[in-house]
């Protein structure tokens, strides 16, 4: 803990993000020891040095009222503005990829277009797929392959390109529909939803049908 406030000290931004986490779950302590203004302060922090989870989680505490004052037109707007940085940096990549041939320097075309939009696509969901930071899918394999030892009844967040695992029971959120899945924050249950577990989560209620 003291290397990443080290880090986040110096504006190391995932290390700022990092800390936003800790400081919302309580984590490595009880539910009481929570500081979501804390953690509000640092996702700014974090946001404004350009990192786009951490504008994604701070449009849901603005949309929320979680560790803010409820704001839910200004929480929409920075979570476009996280979907578009997302988007451009997804077809920065893309246009990377075109083969360097004369003849194919015309861009995306239409189709490519519409399925990372989500427009042609249904499973984008007008989101382009993250694949996580190498560090995060590290963790999840670590933990997933039982290379790590996690405590009796914790779980790893939900979310494919995560890979947080909680530091006491019931630490993450859960889905409110099905509550089979757990979130280390709103930004990982967002993404999570457009990204898979909107196909996936059956309400408790038909379960008992």
């Amino acid at each position: 803990m003291s290397l990443m406030a080290k880090a986040a000290v110096k504006s190391y931004v995932p290390a700022l993000y990092s800390l936003a986490v800790i400081q919302f779950n309580g984590s490595g302590g009880s539910r009481t020891d929570k500081d979501l203004q804390a953690g509000v302060a640092l996702c700014a922090r974090a946001a404004f040095l350009g990192h786009v989870d951490a504008l994604r989680e701070l449009g849901h505490c603005f949309q929320d009222g979680y560790g803010i004052r409820q704001n839910i037109t200004a929480g929409r707007r920075l979570l476009m503005q996280a979907n578009t940085r997302e988007l451009a940096s997804l077809l920065k990549s893309l246009v990377k990829q075109q083969p360097n041939h004369h003849h194919h320097h015309r861009g995306l075309n239409y189709e490519q277009f519409n399925c990372i939009s989500g427009s042609g696509c249904s499973s984008m969901s007008n989101e382009p797929a993250s694949e996580g930071h190498p560090v995060n899918v590290f963790l999840k394999e670590w933990f997933e392959l039982g290379l790590g030892e996690m405590g009796e009844g914790l779980r790893l967040c939900s979310h494919k390109g995560c890979g947080r695992p909680e530091t006491r029971a019931h630490e993450f959120r859960r889905c409110s529909a099905c509550g089979t899945v757990h979130y280390c924050s709103r930004g990982c249950q967002a993404l999570d939803w457009k990204l898979r577990h909107k196909l996936e989560c059956v309400p408790i209620e038909r379960w008992l049908e």
